[in-house]
């Protein structure tokens, strides 16, 4: 087996080939477009993610893999479309990562890394280059940090958390009025303050709701193995009794940690 890293790299390119190909390859590759691998390739990122949040490092060279196939994916469309092939990803890429650390390869002084971006888009909209199909968390921190650059930002975590009781205050208006299109405003604002409260802890909102939905996850699995322990029904239970089985797990984790 030629583990050189030149030669793989032009075997999978030839193996991507052979997928889109009419004659020997496979029908499904075939009928893939641009739009169509896009939930994919989120689902592939996605798993990277959640390998590394479970320190499953085993399994990050395989994940790594299927990520890295999304992107000989889109190359082999757009070289068939004659829009561009990896060749050109590869150089682009070599000239922005060049090009946005030239206290590294120009000997220049450090600059910001949205001061660089910026000088290579001037006239762009202050908000206009970020992707609508971020995760909304992510956007929202993303939009936050945009705006920061600008000076338009709370100076500490404070104001912050005084914001976060302002909205749920105004959330729980909303809900005493039976107010449904306030309720849902007022709870957009909550998650939006949430966002910034995070960016201002210096944590990734997005990350820290992922690893919470982990852990209600392995939670109520343990919940679950109690049940099915004892023999009986969910509805055996009343909501007091299965709290119990949830501090034990609570419990449990604690003595193991």
């Amino acid at each position: 087996m030629n583990n050189n890293p030149t030669t793989l790299l032009q075997e999978l390119l030839d193996i991507m080939a052979k997928l889109r190909s009419k004659d020997e390859g496979c029908a499904w590759d075939r009928a893939q477009t641009f739009k169509t691998i896009v939930p994919h390739t989120i689902e592939e990122a996605y798993e990277v993610a959640d390998v590394i949040e479970r320190n499953a490092l085993a399994e990050l060279p395989s994940e790594l893999g299927d990520l890295f196939y999304q992107i000989l994916f889109y190359c082999q469309m757009a070289k068939e479309e004659q829009r561009f092939s990896l060749t050109e990803v590869l150089a682009a890429l070599k000239e922005k990562l060049i090009r946005r650390h030239p206290h590294v390869f120009n000997n220049e002084q450090p600059k910001a890394w949205d001061e660089i971006k910026k000088q290579e888009k001037p006239d762009a909209p202050l908000l206009g280059s970020i992707p609508s199909h971020f995760p909304a968390l992510s956007m929202a921190q993303k939009l936050q940090n945009r705006a920061a650059t600008v000076g338009f930002d709370w100076p500490n975590l404070h104001p912050v958390l005084a914001k976060l009781q302002e909205e749920i205050k105004e959330f729980e208006e909303a809900f005493a009025n039976h107010d449904q299109a306030a309720m849902s405003e007022e709870l957009g604002d909550i998650l939006f303050v949430c966002a910034n409260l995070a960016r201002h802890a210096k944590l990734d909102a997005e990350q820290v709701l992922r690893l919470a939905n982990q852990k209600f996850t392995r939670r109520f699995q343990g919940v679950e193995e109690q049940v099915k322990a004892s023999g009986k029904a969910w509805d055996a239970f009343s909501l007091e009794e299965l709290e119990t089985f949830w501090h034990v797990v609570k419990k449990t984790e604690k003595i193991r940690n």
